[in-house]
């Protein structure tokens, strides 16, 4: 018996109930469904409707976000929150997802969940946002916006100078875009 043979028959041969073999498949089948329905679930929480699911987020920052360029433009596109706040890559989205848990914590504390406990941390929860884009140089904004693909000719006079400059210096989107998406919080002291 040559050594293919040998390794299907332990595989297939019973142990005390089930063979080694139908223990790999079914841990496998296990393994798919389980691995399907994470993903799933964890895509369900990039949707706008999740996102905006809990009082805080469709009373406060979702009402100011749909009045944004992001939200309704001569394009047509419109961006949604996990567009600018969850990496596109799966470990990034999943390192994301568990950073999201202390929010979750905050939601439970109701940490912000009237307009003046949220006006009152607005500057902390936008440094947090604004100090993560500038580490992963603003990839969610560059999902989208391209230097490479922008045509300073057709942009007004002072933003291509300025996007030039930016591009020349290699600065990051957030540097320049606070307040893109958001207000800016009333405490907030702009450098320009």
């Amino acid at each position: 018996m040559g050594i293919f043979a040998k390794t299907w028959k332990f595989f297939w041969s019973p142990t005390s109930k089930y063979s080694l073999g139908a223990l790999l498949v079914a841990g496998g089948i296990f393994g798919v469904i389980f691995w399907g329905g994470f993903n799933t679930f964890m895509e369900y929480t990039n949707t706008l409707e999740f996102c905006i699911s809990c009082h805080e987020m469709d009373q406060l920052v979702y009402q100011e976000y749909k009045k944004r360029g992001h939200y309704k433009n001569a394009s047509g596109v419109r961006v949604i929150c996990s567009d600018c706040h969850v990496p596109k890559d799966w470990t990034g989205k999943l390192i994301r997802k568990i950073k999201a848990s202390v929010e979750l914590y905050h939601w439970a504390l109701g940490s912000i969940n009237t307009k003046e406990k949220f006006e009152a941390k607005r500057l902390e929860l936008a440094q947090n946002v604004w100090r993560s884009m500038e580490e992963s140089d603003s990839q969610e904004c560059r999902n989208c916006h391209d230097y490479a693909a922008m045509d300073f000719h057709r942009q007004k006079r002072r933003a291509a100078e300025k996007m030039q400059k930016a591009q020349k210096k290699g600065e990051t989107c957030i540097e320049c875009h606070k307040g893109i998406a958001h207000k800016l919080p009333d405490d907030y002291e702009k450098d320009d």
